[in-house]
């Protein structure tokens, strides 16, 4: 075998080698933000904050105007259950915060 024979074998076993091109790596997923939604609903006696997460809500504020009373929140229903069966948790029931730190 000549110089140039094995020159050509060579090329020829590389370069199909060379022609295989390395697939870019895939994406990674974007996770994206959850959609937030803070809507104020506010007259001369009251004003409601209510904020919701992915379409569902998270807290309902109210701040009366009147002085000396303090504002209270309700508890949104759990996501997760059917409105249809009465609820044994606090969701409808006002809190109120006692202290604050």
């Amino acid at each position: 075998m000549t110089a140039r024979t094995v020159l050509l074998l060579l090329m020829s076993l590389a370069l199909p080698a060379a022609a295989q091109v390395a697939a870019p790596a895939p994406a990674t997923p974007k996770t994206a933000e959850p959609a937030i939604k803070r809507t104020v609903v506010e007259d001369d006696q009251v004003r409601i904050e209510e904020l919701r997460v992915r379409g569902q809500v998270q807290r309902i504020t109210i701040s009366p105007k009147a002085s000396g009373v303090r504002p209270y929140e309700i508890a949104p229903p759990d996501s997760g259950r059917d409105p249809s069966q009465q609820s044994k948790g606090i969701s409808g029931h006002s809190l109120w915060q006692l202290f604050s730190f």
